[in-house]
């Protein structure tokens, strides 16, 4: 067996499992689960009559590359929504349509990271998405974990990478908006990353999932192929970018995304796909054409959200640490003690589930920075997120929860 299998650490939800074992929740208290970030709310119904209307072409096999429709319809979407220049990011050269961001995030450290090489690095936010540290630790890398702490406004220092780090690195992995925080970088941040990935000679791979899910359509989260085409880079050079049907669309079961930037990487990233056997079945592209082609549902979508944190945060007003993200669809509160007790309890208590933030961080010489949180997905129907948050002003009101 691979010996890289063994340095994977279990998955935070399998942790959760663990530690809810032996609980007995109130048995009149309905379930609210607000520890995975499973959207819930209606998928398009476009993408779905486009779904049902193909399913003739489950009966030929599709290429690796994706039909030419689709790459169309990602680089129009893209470059309407980024601003990119006109006759950018080419369809046939700069865009891969992928079976959901997650498997291609993966994927693409297996294809990029060169093991030969001294010491190689893969750096990554931390907290963080768990793929990002399983992608390199089975690319043969070792990850290198920058803390995000409310100090530096949940980003990353880079003062804190030694000129040594820099050297080593190969793959850097960003998160924006970010899981868990929601935290947004703006443009001059990114063009940062970009000056240090041309110095050092290392690829930045922008995981941009939750860009669709804000609160203001005046100000959308930027993104990092915006960035390089007005730091004066229409190529993208050293970047991709990875975007998702899931969040945006609510389709996280049609496993749909697309990664977009550097043409000399998507042709090796290609070459690797095709060999990996990764192709998109039809019926999934037609209906990713039509979620692309479509934002009225987008808007709606993001309207329900701001539903949902308005009330909740109303509720949770003065009795829980817990400030409004920039973007994204969790909350990233502070617990009153310890993360895992806290979710223990409320779980015995209240019969909700939340994340112990600990679970999405790895501890550092300065501590884990996700320590004392615990994340908390809005993605359950409205009602129920305003009955959990009841619950929890509840327990945060207990005797139980006051002797923490």
């Amino acid at each position: 067996m691979n010996p890289d299998l063994d340095r994977l650490q279990p998955y935070p939800f399998q942790k959760l499992v663990a530690l809810k074992q032996g609980i007995t929740p109130p048995a009149h208290l309905s379930h609210i689960p607000l520890s995975i970030g499973e959207p819930a709310h209606p998928a398009p119904e476009i993408a779905l009559e486009a779904l049902q209307a193909s399913l003739a072409g489950l009966a030929r096999y599709p290429v690796t590359r994706g039909g030419l429709e689709l790459r169309r319809a990602i680089s129009h979407w893209a470059r309407q929504r980024f601003q990119l220049p006109t006759g950018s990011l080419d369809p046939e050269r700069q865009v891969l349509p992928v079976n959901g961001t997650r498997e291609a995030l993966f994927a693409l450290a297996q294809c990029v990271v060169d093991r030969t090489r001294n010491n190689p690095l893969v750096l990554m936010p931390n907290p963080f998405y768990q793929i990002y540290e399983g992608a390199a630790l089975l690319a043969g890398a070792r990850p290198l974990f920058m803390n995000l702490s409310a100090d530096n406004g949940f980003l990353p220092d880079l003062e804190a990478i030694s000129e040594d780090q820099w050297r080593d690195c190969q793959l850097l992995y960003i998160c924006n908006p970010g899981n868990p925080s929601g935290a947004v970088m703006d443009e001059a941040f990114m063009q940062q990353l970009l000056a240090l990935a041309h110095a050092h000679d290392f690829i930045i791979a922008a995981d941009e999932c939750y860009s669709e899910i804000h609160f203001t359509d005046a100000t959308p989260p930027p993104g990092m192929l915006g960035a390089a085409a007005r730091a004066g880079d229409p190529n993208f050079e050293r970047v991709v970018v990875f975007h998702s049907l899931s969040k945006r669309s609510n389709l996280p079961g049609l496993r749909s995304g697309f990664v977009a930037g550097d043409a000399r990487i998507l042709d090796r990233f290609h070459q690797y796909r095709t060999y990996h056997g990764c192709a998109m079945a039809p019926p999934t592209q037609a209906a990713s054409i039509a979620a692309w082609n479509d934002e009225s549902h987008v808007k709606d979508n993001r309207a329900l959200y701001t539903r949902k944190f308005d009330a909740v945060l109303e509720i949770l007003d003065g009795i829980m640490d817990v400030q409004r993200p920039d973007a994204g669809f969790y909350l990233w509160a502070r617990t009153p003690g310890d993360d895992e007790t806290f979710a223990r309890a409320l779980f015995a208590q209240e019969h909700i589930t939340v994340l112990p933030g600990s679970y999405l961080s790895r501890a550092t010489e300065s501590g884990n920075p996700g320590q004392g949180r615990v994340r908390m997905a809005m993605v359950a129907p409205l009602e129920d997120c305003i009955d959990a948050a009841h619950r929890i002003r509840r327990y945060l009101e207990s005797a139980p929860c006051r002797a923490q």
